[in-house]
């Protein structure tokens, strides 16, 4: 794991995050910044780690997580794009370091000489593997980092279904990962 000392500076609390919802945003809207505002601490924290454990860029690696969830025949690039929200443009060319790393495969696809479909290479998934334990104690890190009881509440507040799940005691407080 990345030496602390490494990571960038922590950045000021959300002003969503400071509590009491006294502001003028609805509870959504509160929740939604403070869903921002964790992702942002985790996409920090990850930099460094993904940058050392794996020698890509941050974009580069949610390419790389994209695929692996899925499997081995992979995906569009029209796909990949429109689920990362990245213009093609730019997604063509962590596509294209990624595979000069050979991390990721490129074919046209059967029918469609336009298409491309890329996948994982054996590389790729064993890097993952090697590198998940370090990835997934940096997230855990940064979101216990900025998630405190009432943040996780204000979070559940976007999606009430999540709290009724069959199990959930109702009304409890959501746990946090610390």
């Amino acid at each position: 794991m990345a030496d602390p000392a490494d990571t960038p500076a922590d950045l000021p609390p959300c002003p969503s995050a400071q509590g009491g919802g006294t502001g003028l945003l609805p509870p959504e809207l509160r929740g939604w910044m403070l869903l921002l505002a964790a992702t942002g601490a985790v996409e920090q924290r990850l930099r460094s780690v993904v940058k050392e454990r794996l020698d890509v860029s941050h974009d580069e690696f949610l390419v790389l997580c994209l695929l692996a969830e899925l499997p081995r025949e992979g995906l569009r690039m029209t796909q990949v794009a429109e689920l990362l929200g990245r213009p093609k443009t730019r997604l063509t060319y962590q596509v294209a370091c990624l595979q000069h790393a050979g991390l990721v495969t490129r074919k046209t696809v059967c029918g469609d000489k336009r298409g491309v479909e890329i996948a994982l290479t054996d590389t790729a998934r064993r890097l993952l593997r090697e590198a998940s334990a370090a990835l997934s104690e940096t997230v855990t890190e940064a979101l216990a980092h900025v998630m405190g009881p009432e943040q996780c509440a204000a979070l559940i507040g976007l999606l009430p279904e999540a709290a009724a799940k069959p199990g959930a005691e109702p009304g409890a407080e959501p746990s946090v990962v610390a």
